[in-house]
């Protein structure tokens, strides 16, 4: 089958054609697509070298799926002339996510939901993901009545620029004296900034936490607040959530109920000093929860701390599923 991959030469697109690779995914044809600096760049896909093409060249070949990371304005004027050719297109921009007629998807949680009609479909924000899946299964069984979230995200979220930024810092460059992705220096430092701020005083990354999370747990009931923040490290996203649940449960129901959620390791021996950490999720695509414990302030809560390697199962990884599922259905191929 004839694959695009809109943004190829970026993080998030480098990391999708090393994931369709490792799963195997039938591509005949792989059409690379880049900004028009990268058209004629070479990248290397199952043993061969394929050319960074023109988007125009792209939809002229007629893919059947198109994998994009390329922006939100990329995808806004992209996406839909990829559908018109009959293209299925998965997007990890936050352009099309809120858009009541396109559905927001992680496989393991509403993987149901994708019909023959989706042309367009959302991949969600990299801390959604691993924030969801393993609250998923808590949620059908003890239903959330509200959830705290704070995250100490990589570095990695934010691009190239973001990572040799803080390897510039590291080698001791002076602030200023260099090109930056952040409006200030991040190694040694922490940013309570992810995305820009909004009138009420959140970022979009924040809300996006909080509204994504309602739609893909198709619970609009639930009460989430998010604060986003950006640390200096590069093996993934971590996150400590409260979540207050309406119905009694066990810590051993909780463990259990997430332990056997496709996609998710538990890694919960504090005694031991067994917890999730970043530079252990690095090149892994499940999510890692540990720290699991009662919050003793209200009835039904609990406290946790989940990780997971943002470019892959935040990104890269979910959309290839998300592509293996389409063909599952028989959607594409």
């Amino acid at each position: 089958m004839k694959v695009a991959v809109v943004g190829a030469t970026g993080l998030v697109g480098t990391r999708m054609l090393q994931v369709l690779e490792e799963r195997n995914f039938p591509v005949t044809e792989l059409i690379p697509v880049a900004s028009e600096k990268s058209i004629g760049r070479k990248v290397n896909f199952a043993g061969k070298e394929w050319t960074v093409v023109s988007a125009d060249d792209a939809i002229a070949a007629k893919p059947a799926l198109a994998l994009f990371s390329a922006g939100g304005d990329t995808s806004a004027d992209l996406a839909p002339k990829f559908a018109a050719v009959g293209c299925r297109v998965v997007d990890n921009s936050s352009f099309w996510r809120m858009d009541p007629t396109k559905k927001l998807v992680v496989p393991e949680i509403n993987g149901d939901v994708l019909t023959a009609d989706d042309y367009i479909i959302a991949n969600p924000n990299c801390s959604t993901i691993q924030m969801v899946l393993p609250l998923a299964p808590l949620h059908k069984e003890f239903k959330i009545k509200r959830i705290v979230v704070s995250t100490y995200q990589s570095v990695t979220g934010a691009g190239y620029r973001a990572i040799n930024q803080m390897n510039t810092e590291r080698e001791g460059a002076v602030w200023g004296e260099y090109p930056a992705k952040f409006p200030y220096p991040i190694d040694q430092n922490i940013l309570p900034h992810i995305d820009s701020f909004l009138d009420n005083g959140y970022t979009k990354e924040e809300m996006k936490m909080v509204n994504e999370t309602k739609k893909i747990l198709r619970d609009d009931s639930i009460a989430v607040t998010a604060t986003t923040v950006r640390v200096p490290v590069q093996g993934g996203h971590s996150e400590s959530v409260n979540i207050e649940f309406e119905k009694p449960f066990t810590l051993e129901q909780v463990r259990a109920l997430m332990a056997d959620m496709p996609g998710v390791t538990i890694q919960d021996d504090p005694a031991n000093n067994v917890y999730p950490m970043p530079l252990f999720a690095w090149g892994k695509d499940d999510v890692f929860v540990g720290r699991v414990r009662r919050d003793e302030t209200v009835q039904n809560g609990i406290n946790l701390w989940c990780v997971s390697d943002n470019i892959r199962k935040g990104a890269a990884t979910n959309a290839v599923q998300i592509a293996q599922l389409l063909l599952q259905k028989g959607l594409i191929g």
